[in-house]
């Protein structure tokens, strides 16, 4: 018995130090696992990395863009506009697809359906298409031979043991899946097609989440190229333009939105708090007259192909507000015809030539108090040297010729002579006076191209003599036009000088958020005195003088204009041979201004074409006048000056809410029957508005007349048509009357005028 007591105790004490290890071991385990999950959490950057990557590969931020915002005409006509277009990729290879027979089933059944609403291919074509894509996307292939246990279970597997027959052999099959998105509708859709297709088999889900829809922002110009090169572009095919310019006011700011992958190339939304919502861009309102900007697109088009010229400009301004109505740039493509290429109005500088003379004349009268009844020898049309350089006037008939007579022939003699005389001694006089008329600054167009006058000063050139005397008739000098009919429109806007201004205000939903306005760039650019002298010296031009031909005739109003040639020197190689710059620029009516019209036209001298300013640029500049004046009828009392309200002889049709926005503001009286909805708008003689609202009826063709481009593209294309327009304005023709039924794919053409 003794000696079993040592003997338990022994084991008992071994026992008892094993626990304890294990113990021990236990605790080091833990302490180890928790050192570890404490580096893991705070110190390991490579596990933090690992994570990320994982949670890249399920997880990711989606950017959702934001719909830019629109261009348009100070009457709300869309120049530039983006349409939110959907595009639906199927994911053919995804596990939701397995089932082949089911997948048959439901594909045969929107096979007919998308036949029946895109009616671009049969549903036997659809059929095929589905099936030979789903062939090409979900493939199971054999692999090879392998033995498996013949039965499941402990005494079924022991029993084919004992009777030799525990294995059988088995063909094993690999499932190939290509997950690449594959489009299967014909066209992009709108969210309004999608609301009806998504109900539609496979594509409600009823498989599974099997394709992906991805967003587009489509920028469409409904004008087509009327005044591109003003609305311009941005992106990888160039950046200029009021797109450029506005970017970021346009643009708006995208949203973000967390979504989980599914399959490659397929991931679905998750809701986070962390969303944001995406910001609409606003929407730039410009001070371009579409009708206008027509009428002086088509005349200067004309004008171009009929004397073969190179390229040409006309602006039409605003006297007293400085807003430009129009602004076209035609430039002769490779293909012979004539596209906006380049922004000739504000950046191209040339030397003007004789339209420069105004400056000239106000320099004269108003610095140096020269009499109108100052006589010179102008030659008679031949070579006289003023100051030892050679000057010519281009039409002979004239001797002894007063300052009248000079302005209205263009005598490059007497303006050189006049000025010499007075300033050859005094060129820095000279060149005070020019900066006060703002000619060695822009005018406030910088951000769309414009670039400061080359004027050069006296000590910068070996020759200035020559400079003084050249430039007295529009050389050694460069402007661009839209600097040049900023100086007349000065003289038009009782003597204040304004700078052109192109955008009116940015909107959000039809609300101002921002309204420019011209800025004042030089008070008083002559005395009252001279300014009456120079408005009677650029009506003589009108009635008697190089621009007689044109407005000579117009009893009704009258016409101060200003003619210019130039030869023409480009940049890099200097005067062309040949080449001439051709212009005119008029202001109307002369008495009580309220328009200024330049034309510019590049041309080289051919036979039986024009090259000089009147007959080359003066039949556009006669033409747009016309048009203004016939377009208006209260010459005798403008809405700005008779304290009258004025209100728009039209409102679109479109949304009912922002027409009572803009009714609201501009009309006496607004009836409608609904608040929202779509409508269409009359507005009776006493300028009352009213709104009927449209039948909400997606099988019956609406009634579009009276609205904008894109409002009728809106309603028409939600339910399912293929729309086709032309024109631009508001739609005054639909090919399918209001109320006849329709059904989808079928095809509708406006006309908008």
């Amino acid at each position: 018995m003794s000696k079993m007591k040592p003997e338990k105790s022994r084991i008992k004490s071994d026992i008892l130090l094993r626990v304890r290890l294990l113990y021990i071991l236990f605790i080091l385990a833990g302490l180890l696992i928790f050192a570890r999950l404490v580096w893991v959490q705070l110190f390991s950057s490579e596990v933090a990395y690992n994570a990320e990557r994982l949670a890249g590969r399920i997880f990711t931020e989606q950017i959702i863009p934001a719909q830019r915002g629109n261009i348009l005409t100070r009457d709300g006509d869309p120049l530039a506009t983006s349409i939110f277009r959907y595009r639906v990729e199927f994911d053919f290879g995804s596990p939701g697809l397995d089932s082949v027979r089911t997948f048959h089933e439901q594909s045969d059944s929107l096979s007919k359906l998308l036949a029946a609403y895109f009616g671009d291919r049969s549903a036997a074509e659809y059929r095929r298409m589905f099936r030979t894509q789903h062939a090409k996307h979900y493939q199971v292939k054999y692999r090879k031979d392998t033995l498996v246990p013949r039965s499941e279970g402990r005494i079924a597997r022991w029993i084919d043991r004992i009777l030799d027959r525990e294995f059988v052999p088995k063909k094993l099959y690999d499932t190939l899946r290509d997950h690449t998105p594959v489009q299967i509708f014909p066209r992009d859709i709108d969210y309004t097609e999608w609301e009806t297709l998504r109900k539609y088999p496979l594509l409600n889900w009823n498989m599974g989440m099997v394709y992906n829809l991805r967003e587009s922002d489509e920028r469409i110009y409904p004008q087509g190229e009327l005044g591109r090169r003003t609305i311009g572009l941005t992106g990888d095919r160039g950046n200029y333009g009021i797109e450029a310019v506005y970017r970021e006011e346009l643009a708006g700011r995208d949203g973000r939105a967390t979504r989980q992958r599914i399959a490659r190339g397929f991931y679905g939304r998750v809701v986070d708090g962390d969303n944001i919502d995406p910001i609409d861009g606003l929407d730039v309102v410009t001070t371009l007259d579409l009708d206008v900007q027509d009428v002086a697109n088509r005349y200067l088009r004309e004008q171009l192909e009929a004397q073969n010229a190179i390229w040409g400009t006309t602006i039409v301004m605003e006297v007293r507000t400085g807003e430009i109505l129009a602004l076209v740039n035609l430039g002769r493509t490779p293909g012979g015809g004539y596209a906006e290429r380049e922004n000739y109005a504000i950046g191209r500088n040339t030397e003007p030539g004789s339209t420069f003379k105004l400056a000239s004349m106000l320099l004269l009268l108003d610095d140096a108090d020269m009499p109108l009844d100052q006589t010179y020898d102008t030659g008679n049309g031949r070579v006289v040297k003023v100051g030892g350089i050679r000057v010519q006037d281009s039409h002979a008939g004239f001797n002894d010729m007063d300052f009248r007579t000079a302005v209205a022939q263009s005598s490059n003699v007497y303006f050189a002579k006049a000025i010499w005389e007075r300033y050859a001694d005094n060129k820095e006089r000279y060149s005070d006076f020019m900066k006060k008329l703002h000619l060695d600054q822009t005018v406030g167009l910088e951000a769309f191209g414009e670039k400061k006058p080359l004027f050069q000063d006296w000590k910068e050139v070996p020759d200035p003599n020559s400079m003084l005397v050249r430039r007295s008739f529009g050389y050694r000098i460069k402007l661009s036009p839209i600097q040049v009919i900023t100086l007349y429109n000065a003289i038009a806007n009782d003597g204040k000088m304004i700078s052109p201004i192109l955008v009116r205000e940015l909107r959000r939903d039809g609300d101002v958020v921002k309204h420019f306005k011209t800025q004042t760039l030089v008070d008083k650019v002559c005395s009252e005195r001279t300014l009456r002298e120079v408005r009677k010296l650029l009506e003589s031009v009108g009635t008697e003088g190089t621009g007689a031909g044109f407005f000579r005739d117009t009893t009704l109003y009258t016409v101060a204009a200003k003619t210019g040639t130039a030869q023409y020197a480009d940049d890099k190689i200097g005067y062309r041979d040949g080449y001439y710059i051709g212009s005119m620029v008029a202001y109307f009516p002369a008495h009580n201004p309220r328009y200024t019209v330049l034309t510019t036209i590049h041309t080289k001298r051919q036979a039986g074409k024009s090259y000089y300013g009147g007959p080359l640029s003066g039949p556009v500049v006669k033409k747009v006048v016309t048009y203004l004046y016939n377009r208006e009828h209260d010459w005798d009392l403008s809405p700005e000056n008779s304290g009258e309200k004025h209100y728009p002889r039209r409102i679109k049709g479109g949304d009912i809410a922002q027409i009572r926005r803009i009714a609201d503001k501009f009309s006496p009286r607004t009836s409608f029957e609904d608040r929202k909805g779509w409508g269409t708008v009359r507005i009776d003689s006493l300028s009352n508005v009213t709104i009927s609202t449209l039948a909400q009826d997606d099988q019956t063709m609406p009634n579009v007349v009276g609205m904008g481009l894109k409002d009728a593209l809106f309603l028409l294309e939600s339910r399912g048509l293929r729309v086709s327009f032309s024109g631009r304005g508001s739609v005054q023709y639909q090919s399918i009357a209001p109320g006849t039924r329709i059904s989808r794919g079928g095809a509708v053409t406006i006309t908008l005028k």
